[in-house]
């Protein structure tokens, strides 16, 4: 089938766009929120392509999946059609409620226009946090891409992954990342580190903190497989992909007790705690005990394997489209 949906969340979409269906992804000349075409810094496939908004009336679209509010009215606007009335849709939420915690209504179980689109989280944790109200609700758990095992745990230190770490302080556990570099070398990777050199450098940390900023993904992998072991700091957000990526890589894990984190990391892949106590303790037991650390990626591997493998989660969606279509 023709799948239309944008370019919203480039880590998700890279294993989305790995399906057997034509992905129709709308293009604005200056590649904003409204249409950023492919990614530059993913090679998606050839069934996906991008289409300028003023021509996609003429695209024979089956199904749009819906990401963000607004892209309701664009969908009606450029295509002419209506999602869930006269053209199939889904939504799928990606995040935690930016409100109160657990009191937040979601758009598509409380606004008409949305009537009959199925709701579809991408975390258990999500579902039962988001106040869904009469919407049909569907998990899709994620999948990714196998990386391929390629921790070596050679360099002594923790790997981060955290995109806007400074703007992203308290949700992405950012404050955490400079507490735990006081006890272990970290190394942090993402987009928009120049703020949180300044950060480290206030708060004494600068000389245990590295920062690579905006490393393409395959090069990224293979720095993070160098590090003795992935940090996961996130407060209150989704389950980051980074976070499975790295257990596929073969990489031990250290994760608040947050969110997905507990269900996403089996006790022999690592360490899940709120006590940050233990989680730095861990973190320099590992860099004296690499066979141990090595023992622990070996089983987060296989977990993730299991749990987020590609084609699981390419079965699970194809399974929400046909549905919809039908």
């Amino acid at each position: 089938m023709r799948v239309l949906l944008w370019h919203v969340h480039g880590s998700w979409a890279n294993a989305f766009l790995q399906g057997p269906h034509d992905y129709v992804l709308p293009l604005t000349p200056d590649r904003g929120p409204e249409g950023r075409g492919r990614a530059a810094t993913w090679s998606w496939p050839a069934s996906v392509r991008e289409v300028p908004v003023e021509q996609l009336c003429d695209e024979p679209v089956d199904v749009v999946v819906l990401q963000r509010p607004d892209e309701w009215q664009w969908c009606s606007s450029w295509l002419g059609r209506e999602p869930g009335r006269d053209l199939p849709a889904v939504y799928v939420e990606h995040n935690t409620p930016r409100g109160p915690a657990v009191e937040t209504p979601h758009p598509v179980g409380t606004e008409a226009r949305y009537a009959g689109i199925p709701l579809v989280h991408v975390t258990h944790f999500n579902a039962v946090a988001w106040d869904n109200g009469s919407a049909e609700v569907t998990v899709v758990e994620h999948g990714v891409p196998d990386p391929g095992e390629r921790y070596t745990g050679e360099d002594g230190s923790l790997g981060v992954v955290v995109n806007e770490p400074v703007r992203r302080w308290r949700v992405a556990g950012t404050d955490l990342v400079l507490g735990m570099a006081q006890e272990v070398p970290t190394h942090v990777y993402g987009m928009g580190m120049a703020p949180l050199g300044e950060r480290a450098r206030q708060a004494g940390v600068h000389a245990r903190l590295a920062l690579h900023d905006d490393v393409p993904q395959p090069e990224m992998h293979d720095r993070l497989a160098r590090h003795r072991a992935y940090f996961h700091p996130y407060r209150w957000t989704s389950l980051g992909l980074a976070l499975l990526e790295a257990m596929m890589l073969g990489m031990p894990v250290l994760a608040l007790a947050a969110t997905e984190a507990p269900a996403a990391v089996p006790p022999d892949a690592g360490l899940v705690s709120s006590d940050l106590s233990a989680l730095a303790g861990t973190a320099a037991r590992w860099m004296k005990d690499p066979v141990e650390a090595r023992e622990r990626g070996r089983a987060a591997r296989l977990h993730a394997l299991t749990h987020y493998g590609l084609q699981r989660f390419l079965d699970d969606w194809d399974d929400v489209l046909k549905e919809v279509v039908q």
